[in-house]
């Protein structure tokens, strides 16, 4: 499968676009003031602690203070396989003892306690940032954590001998203390390579702990790598067939970055200096225009609609212009396999995370809901992350989670509508208008005799004038007043005022 990474760098804006076979499917966008946090180090301070919750608020000096959940204080090795997405039975030399949370967050921490916490999920709407004690730190073929004491490796390597060979060179090397997960790109990789890899995490680590003796609580200790590098880090592998970067600078400070770390990838980086814009000649800025719609539209012509609040996204699927060829049954299976296939590309392209639920058409026959629950998952396994999918209800309902480590792209890209205040929808204009009567009469009784001047959005005042003059009339006749509408464009079409 061809792969190619595209980097859009303005002094603004840094956009990266992930293809598979000429077809974007990650987007990571990144502006001067809206970098990502994820990975930063901070020495914070406890702000309260919640018993109730089992958890604690940490002030890191960002605007929100970070939420500190108990599993992600106490010293147990099998968190570490949770966050990085491992089984149990995958980590050598694991915690054999008590069981995930058993330790109280009040007999952990205390309010004014300084700690060092890193991002690992960024702040997402009215919630900030979640934050763990257990310090990782991702290299090329490895992660550290310092602070741990066992070897993790990836489940996408199934080699017995290949996995059996990574743990016996890590295990030969390490240190004392510290515990490592080997990724998936260190399949294959020679001993040199991983040794160097686990090395260069160690000094990393040594320097973020001298200057976290030294700095002073609510600060930043360590700042992760810019977008355009960590995403080279986090999905550059052997499978990657070419870089394209639009900026020099940029372009320098990947092949410096490969020059002492991936060496071996450095032919595959060029720099594009044509005319017209990278994203357009790759035709990346449609799929971005698309991405932001609610409605996504099947080849078949069926749809899903996708909508996603705070809590869980939502996302349905229809049968839209797509009338079949043979019977009912199989114009639904036919519809809801494509829409299994498209909502796990979308999934990857919007970074849709969290609690999902998919409305499928309703089935009958079981063994098609068993077929798209297995085109489901298989569409999934390119998923670099962690998901969750439970099987399909009698109602068509599938239930899952998709792990959310930063903002939906949609979300990032837009903000909600200032016109209908993010609702989505507004008042119809006989409705507005229905609501100014009322208020026209209850103005008119407090008023009687008077002149009363009524600013209206000018869609209103002519359905005002027109369908409901004679109301009016009647408004003047019985309350003695004399009621002047008056059209104003500057106003919203909700809003209205009587003088």
């Amino acid at each position: 499968m061809g792969k190619k990474l595209i980097i859009n760098k303005t002094r603004h804006e840094t956009r990266v676009a992930l293809l598979e076979n000429d077809v974007l499917v990650e987007f990571y966008v990144e502006r001067g003031n809206d970098a990502s946090l994820l990975g930063n180090i901070y020495k914070g301070r406890v702000n309260r602690v919640l018993p109730g919750m089992q958890a604690a608020f940490v002030d890191i000096g960002l605007d929100r203070a970070a939420f500190l959940y108990v599993a992600d204080v106490q010293d147990d090795t099998r968190v570490y396989e949770m966050l990085m997405g491992l089984p149990e039975n995958e980590a050598n030399n694991a915690s054999k003892g008590p069981a995930l949370i058993e330790a109280s967050i009040e007999d952990l921490l205390t309010e004014g306690q300084e700690i060092m916490v890193q991002i690992t999920k960024e702040p997402i709407g009215t919630k900030g940032a979640r934050v763990s004690s257990h310090i990782s730190l991702p290299g090329r073929y490895l992660v550290y954590m310092p602070e741990a004491d066992h070897i993790g490796i990836s489940r996408k390597i199934e080699d017995e001998a290949e996995r059996e060979r990574l743990k016996n060179i890590i295990s030969g090397s390490r240190p004392e203390k510290g515990g490592f997960i080997i990724r998936t790109a260190s399949s294959g990789v020679e001993e040199g390579e991983m040794i160097a890899d686990m090395k260069f995490l160690m000094k990393i680590w040594e320097k973020i702990k001298e200057k976290g003796e030294k700095t002073r609580p609510v600060s930043l200790i360590h700042q992760d790598i810019v977008i355009t590098l960590r995403v080279i880090r986090d999905i550059l592998s052997t499978d990657i067939d070419e870089i394209l970067i639009d900026s020099k600078s940029e372009y320098e400070k990947i092949i410096s970055f490969m020059e002492n770390l991936m060496l071996d990838m450095k032919g595959r980086v060029s720099f594009y200096n044509e005319d017209e814009p990278i994203f357009d000649y790759h035709g990346i800025e449609m799929v971005i225009d698309d991405m932001l719609h609610e409605k996504v539209w099947l080849k078949s012509g069926g749809y899903i609609i996708i909508e996603t609040t705070e809590a869980l996204t939502a996302i349905d699927v229809n049968t839209g212009r797509y009338t079949g060829k043979k019977n009912l049954e199989d114009t639904i299976l036919k519809t809801n396999l494509e829409a299994a296939r498209e909502i796990a590309y979308q999934f990857r392209l919007r970074n849709i995370g969290g609690i999902i639920i998919i409305d499928f058409i309703d089935m009958i026959r079981l063994e098609d809901r068993d077929k798209v629950y297995q085109s489901m998952v298989e569409a999934l396994k390119k998923d670099r992350a962690i998901t969750r999918v439970s099987e399909i209800s009698e109602l068509g309902l599938l239930e899952m989670t998709r792990k959310r480590i930063r903002n939906n792209i949609v979300k990032m890209l837009c903000k909600p509508c200032e016109y209908c205040e993010g609702r989505g929808y507004l008042k119809s204009k006989e409705s507005i208008s229905f609501d100014i009567m009322r208020n026209i009469m209850k103005e008119a009784l407090s008023f009687k005799g008077s002149k009363l001047f009524v600013q209206v959005h000018p869609e209103i005042s002519d359905l005002l004038l027109d369908d409901l003059s004679t109301d009016i009339s009647d408004i003047e006749k019985r309350y003695d007043v004399s009621v002047t509408i008056k059209p104003d464009p500057s106003l919203h079409l909700e809003d209205w005022h009587i003088h």
